[in-house]
């Protein structure tokens, strides 16, 4: 294992004035956040302390990642396309027996190569790469703790609710059902990374990886964070998503002369929503809001914290989201695996989207559902497990005062671009063998030149699958399908919002761009998908005017 600083390390610090020191680096993901529902990529939602790093720090406009939860996390933790990561799937068995996704000791986690190199390294938050609860992992090989992090505290297993998330853990030992009436988990993931910036009194830098479950459903709040947005809300999505492509025309985010994609053939316009159902509707996008107003308010507490240690100048804040808006509809029967059925007093939890519950409270679960979630991608196609744009479209801030330029990068990128990023700012070597198992070379392209400079030496192609959507991006061309559909080819550059399909006109780019594509599915270890996929939408024509 060799350990280098790296040359533009040097620089940089060298510009600042200041030794060769090694940054702390904080990574900070938001999950089922929509391309432009941050302030400062065009949306309503308040969030000013986001906002602030984006101003100050580089934002990206074409930053890419996998499409859905945990195979994102495989992708950031390792710099590896997620079939490669061992989460080809999700996490467990698919259903349809392809992958067994669980995280592989072929690849090397960010905090594992950064304790190669002298960093502490912290978790709160959600991990979501080892199947819980698990029979077969009863050593916890897979929990954070055993890849990489001196401290953890969070849920091993995805969300099921704000209030009483099954999964909690801190450092390996399970927790029980918070005693706190005002737990709500959101706050405490930001609290408990506070106190880990607070209590880290060791000379070594430290890597803090702060995994948000919020905005991810079942949709919950207090009351009062969701009051601040209701009426805002009660217009509907129609006139707030054309504010919103006003605004990021404005932020240089898309192009005006750029051609808008249809509405989802699902989706209903809201003028077509019956009048007795908008404030039901509004509410569900104002507790959606609610959710990101307050994980935003962590992040604000995180570098309050920062500024009191007086660590902040050698601290780079990265920021981004997992996937698109989540259109998943949930019926009275449906639940994911794991949810409790009461609450911690007793009460019995309201299960769907009915228009008779309002959600929010802890007796509720409940989704945002496909409307919003298309509001959320504005002005994007299509939604999170999907490969077109408002599925694996992420906004990227990247912050380190005075020494991250400001303003926007269209540099094409991915998530398995962070993993190098973290390293290169360490002066760390990428690992070829980790307790004792050959690693997987790395896929990711060290992000860092693009702090000083405007271009960088980037990917060739980058390549997407999930449940048998697919597609490839190389340059200015895009090939993309969903399952059994036809493929389609789209040029980037005249058309990001993908409305006008080329391939009958340009057939020779998109058999090259397949070739690649074919090639990285052998080399990846992607299957062929068969069965189902993971279902969306489907229950708009209930609230629809006859």
């Amino acid at each position: 294992m060799k350990v280098r600083v790296s040359v533009l390390l040097l620089i940089l610090m060298a510009m600042c004035g200041q030794a060769a020191e090694k940054p702390n680096i904080i990574l900070i993901m938001a999950d089922d956040l929509g391309f432009s529902d941050l302030g400062s990529y065009g949306g309503e939602i308040e969030t000013p302390n986001i906002d602030k790093l984006a101003a100050n720090g580089l934002k990206f406009t074409q930053f890419y990642n996998t499409g859905r939860c945990c195979p994102t996390r495989a992708s950031l933790m390792t710099g590896l396309y997620p079939h490669q990561a061992g989460i080809g799937h999700m996490i467990g068995t698919s259903p349809n027996k392809l992958y067994n996704g669980e995280l592989s000791k072929k690849a090397v986690t960010i905090a594992e190569a950064l304790k190669l190199g002298g960093y502490t390294t912290y978790l709160s938050g959600k991990w979501h790469l080892t199947a819980w609860p698990n029979a077969e992992d009863t050593e916890q090989s897979n929990w954070p703790n055993n890849r990489g992090f001196d401290q953890f505290y969070g849920t091993i297993a995805s969300i099921r609710s704000y209030y009483n998330p099954p999964s909690l853990t801190r450092d390996g030992k399970m927790l029980p059902p918070p005693a706190n009436k005002d737990f709500y988990y959101t706050e405490d993931i930001s609290k408990t990374a506070v106190e880990f910036i607070e209590d880290h009194k060791s000379d070594k830098p430290f890597f803090l990886y702060v995994p948000h479950v919020a905005p991810h459903w079942p949709i919950q709040a207090p009351e009062s964070a969701i009051d601040k947005y209701q009426e805002r809300y009660e217009v509907g999505w129609d006139k707030l998503a054309e504010v919103r492509k006003k605004k990021m025309i404005e932020l240089g985010l898309i192009d005006k002369k750029w051609k808008y994609p249809k509405r989802n053939a699902e989706s209903l316009a809201w003028d077509e929503v019956k009048p007795e159902y908008k404030k039901w509707y509004a509410r569900r996008m104002a507790t959606f809001a609610a959710m990101v107003d307050i994980m935003d308010s962590g992040v604000g507490q995180i570098m309050d914290s920062l500024k009191k240690k007086n660590i902040l100048e050698n601290t780079i804040v990265i920021f981004l989201s997992d996937n698109g808006g989540c259109a998943e509809e949930i019926g009275p029967k449906g639940r994911a695996k794991n949810f409790p059925l009461e609450t911690r007093d007793g009460r019995k939890i309201r299960l769907g989207n009915d228009p008779a519950i309002m959600p929010g409270p802890e007796d509720t679960y409940a989704t945002y559902g496909q409307e919003w979630a298309g509001f959320s991608n504005t002005p994007f196609r299509e939604f999170k497990s999907f490969n077109h744009e408002g599925g694996i479209t992420t906004p990227l801030v990247i912050y380190w005062k005075g020494k991250v330029r400001q303003g926007l990068t269209h540099d094409l990128g991915h998530v398995i671009d962070i993993l190098p990023t973290c390293l290169d700012l360490a002066g760390v070597d990428y690992p070829e063998i980790h307790k004792g198992n050959k690693i997987i070379p790395v896929e990711g392209k060290s992000l860092v030149k693009l702090f000083t400079d405007e271009q960088r030496k980037g990917h060739d192609a980058i390549y997407f699958e999930h449940e048998g959507n697919r597609a490839i991006r190389q340059g200015k061309w895009k090939l993309v399908r969903k399952y059994k559909d036809q493929w389609e080819l789209f040029n980037m550059e005249t058309d990001r919002l993908e409305t006008k399909n080329l391939i009958t006109k340009k057939p020779e780019i998109a058999n090259e761009l397949l070739k690649k594509y074919t090639a990285w599915t052998k080399k990846a270890g992607v299957q062929e998908w068969i069965g189902n996929q993971t279902g969306i939408g489907g229950k708009s024509h209930l609230w629809k005017k006859d």
